[in-house]
């Protein structure tokens, strides 16, 4: 497995983003009780061959100098228990299509793949249950609106899948799998505003997705 953390060489922009600022601050957030995140499907395209490449860095691949093509987003959020209090050592997996909408599947043959862009992702939370991601806005293919798919491994619970999307797109009440969700609350928690990120001149977005879990992790 590739270092989920970035190098000096490899990440040096993280030191130009204050995260705290633009991902974790969320007054009020537990003034009232939490809802709890929906589980969703894993969906058909998990990579099945994992990329030698792991890290939390999707935009990157190795030591490229090539980055991949999209939109720029800082994924950040937290990891939670039922009560609110952070999950340490959760194991957070991201998958997503890339700029042409094909995910780094064999199965999935219908576009070129961006060879420049990672698909998959890994980071460890630690104790403040943070979890963070560098990779881009999700787009539409053929029969989807835009998505993010997340797994969630914990010591003692089998793995936890949903997928986050961007809030207000058009087609979301079109999409199957979030049609499923039926109550408007859980629509609304899996639905992540995507924002420009104002210290960045590049057009570099920002989304924060906090999970709400509904099992308390094993210590």
């Amino acid at each position: 497995m590739q270092p989920l953390l970035y190098s000096a060489t490899r990440r040096g922009f993280l030191s130009r983003i204050s995260l705290g600022a633009a991902l974790f601050t969320a007054p009020g957030a537990f003034a009232e009780a939490l809802f709890r995140t929906p589980k969703q499907t894993e969906g058909p395209f998990y990579p099945d061959h994992l990329p030698l490449d792991t890290d939390n860095d999707l935009i990157i691949v190795n030591d490229s100098t090539t980055p991949g093509v999209g939109e720029v987003t800082h994924l950040g959020g937290r990891i939670l228990d039922s009560n609110g209090n952070p999950i340490r050592n959760a194991m957070v997996e991201i998958w997503q299509c890339d700029n042409n909408g094909v995910y780094l599947h064999s199965a999935d043959k219908h576009a070129a793949r961006d060879s420049h862009f990672q698909g998959f992702g890994r980071f460890l939370t630690g104790s403040s249950g943070e979890y963070y991601f560098r990779t881009i806005r999700p787009v539409p293919y053929p029969g989807r609106t835009p998505h993010i798919h997340f797994a969630i491994k914990m010591k003692g619970n089998e793995k936890w899948t949903t997928q986050c999307y961007i809030k207000g797109f058009a087609q979301n009440e079109k999409d199957g799998v979030f049609k499923s969700l039926k109550d408007a609350k859980a629509k609304a928690a899996v639905e992540v505003d995507f924002l420009p990120l104002k210290s960045s001149k590049a057009g570099e977005l920002t989304a924060k997705f906090d999970i709400v879990m509904g099992t308390t992790p094993v210590v």
